[in-house]
């Protein structure tokens, strides 16, 4: 039948591809539906998503599906565009992937079409670009397949000192690139991504942490690149000595204590001037953000012979005196 027929509730056979009995399951589409989230251009909500949202709606009426709408939620993506314009084939400035994957990968490119903007906004295409994601690729796999065996020589303290402050960063990032993929903010994900790739790179060397820490992880990362990178993920999976296969494991869950910052740099302002930084516990109080703040030379120089009329203290934030 006509296309704008069909699009305009293939959603319905999709949720039971092999009932042969009619259109579509009632009881599996009861289950799956509506769709939780449709992405696609914005074009489409003129047409196809116009359509389909009439079709669910008669279909109600008619006792057949128990939903009034056919996607819950909305996401419309940008589009890449080359040489600053839309690519068409009236202008010769398709990019095509083939030549791409064929030598960096379909992982690669992927990740590069994430990694470019913001998805809503779209991007321009570049080759320096993609090449930079693939550099990054093969450093996750020397990290992974390079192997790891604590020092010997380093002191109990130091090596607890280090896995502590590896599971923190772990945690840290398991939390960003969760709250990231849920927002659908791919770029600041793979960011995250390669935080944590460098950071793994520059604590691998010294060796201090302990090797039950650091294979936690290097499965963390494998887990977190999973989504963006499938097939890089699944072979260094299977070479890390895991079984087949990474997508049927559960996604990491980070813990809120253990991503806390045991020290944050306290901004001081003096009338809304930033005046000092100062590096303190994480756990500091108030009161003692205060008193440390008034004792800075710094913020002393700024606050003789005037008259504190307020002190606005923010947890975890700044630190400013009102003064006149």
């Amino acid at each position: 039948m006509d296309t704008f027929m069909c699009s305009s509730w293939y959603f319905l056979r999709y949720a039971s591809p092999n009932c042969d009995t009619a259109s579509f399951d009632a009881d599996q589409v009861r289950y799956w539906l509506p769709v939780d989230l449709y992405t696609g251009g914005a074009e489409h909500a003129v047409m196809h998503l116009l359509y389909a949202r009439f079709f669910i709606k008669a279909l109600r009426d008619m006792g057949l599906v128990n939903f009034g709408e056919p996607f819950s939620r909305l996401f419309n993506q940008g589009i890449i565009i080359a040489e600053k314009q839309k690519m068409s084939k009236s202008r010769g400035n398709v990019i095509t992937p083939d030549e791409y994957v064929s030598e960096l990968g379909a992982d690669a490119v992927r990740a590069y079409l994430m990694f470019v903007a913001p998805w809503e906004q779209g991007g321009e295409w570049n080759d320096s670009g993609i090449s930079g994601i693939s550099r990054w690729l093969n450093r996750v796999w020397k990290l992974v397949l390079g192997g790891y065996s604590a020092g010997g020589e380093v002191s109990p303290a130091l090596g607890q000192k280090a896995s502590r402050e590896l599971s923190r960063i772990t945690h840290q990032t398991i939390r960003k690139v969760t709250e990231d993929m849920e927002r659908l903010r791919f770029n600041t994900m793979i960011s995250a991504l390669m935080e944590f790739t460098n950071y793994l790179a520059k604590v691998k060397e010294p060796s201090y942490i302990i090797t039950s820490d650091w294979k936690k992880a290097i499965d963390a990362i494998l887990l977190l690149l999973a989504p963006t990178a499938p097939h890089l993920a699944e072979e260094l999976w299977q070479r890390a000595g895991h079984e087949y296969s990474i997508h049927n494991q559960s996604w990491p869950q980070w813990d809120e204590e253990m991503a806390r910052d045991e020290e944050i740099t306290l901004v001081v302002q003096v009338n809304g001037k930033l005046r000092d930084r100062i590096t303190v516990p994480a756990s500091i109080t108030e009161a003692e953000a205060r008193q440390i703040a008034l004792e800075r030379e710094r913020v002393k120089a700024h606050l003789e012979g005037k008259e504190i009329v307020k002190i606005i203290c923010v947890p975890g934030g700044p630190v400013n005196f009102v003064v006149r």
